[in-house]
């Protein structure tokens, strides 16, 4: 029987000890960047959330404008707290694998319905800021963020809608008694 006990207790430790390697093979087989051996990278997603706000919509705003005009002009603020009615803040954040996060704070100040001051960071270009977010800037072409004269020209004509011919007046198909005695 001496011999069946080691057997059993070799069949037992042996996955143990498999197990064991395994996993702390596992821990030194990720690097700092993440990747696994530095062969598999996990895919990770952009985080944005926000409004982005940019230089030409903030050089629009004027303080004594009411809160419908600022509204269509920076759209819904993030964060509008009901204790703090007279402020509105527009947050913007961007966390990309391989960059540092960014975010950006705009404050708006009311008195009553009336716009008193907005603060604003140095704020970005619309074109500025695709460029920033763009993937294709890395690679050093260019973003085309509008069609040239030429390419306007090579659209299509967009069809003309049809014109609408009266229907002639069709008089009840059926005859229904009226509601209320004459």
């Amino acid at each position: 029987m001496p011999g069946l006990f080691t057997f059993r207790t070799q069949a037992a430790t042996l996955p143990a000890l498999i197990l064991l390697a395994a996993a702390v093979a596992g821990c030194s087989a990720v690097s700092s960047d993440g990747s696994l051996l530095g062969i598999v990278t996990p895919y990770r997603i952009d985080i944005v959330q926000g409004n982005v706000v940019t230089k030409e919509q903030i050089e629009l705003v004027r303080p004594g404008m009411s809160r419908v005009q600022v509204r269509d002009l920076l759209g819904s603020p993030l964060l509008s707290d009901p204790f703090h009615a007279d402020r509105w803040d527009y947050v913007f954040t961007i966390a990309r694998p391989g960059t540092q996060p960014q975010r950006r704070n705009v404050v708006a100040r009311f008195e009553g319905d009336r716009l008193l001051t907005i603060e604003a960071p140095e704020l970005p270009t619309e074109r500025e800021f695709v460029a920033m977010i763009s993937r294709t800037s890395a690679s050093g072409k260019n973003v085309a963020l509008e069609l040239t004269p030429e390419q306007r020209a090579a659209l299509p004509a967009p069809p003309k809608p049809p014109t609408a011919t009266p229907e002639p007046a069709m008089g009840p198909l059926r005859a229904y008694p009226p509601l209320e005695p004459n």
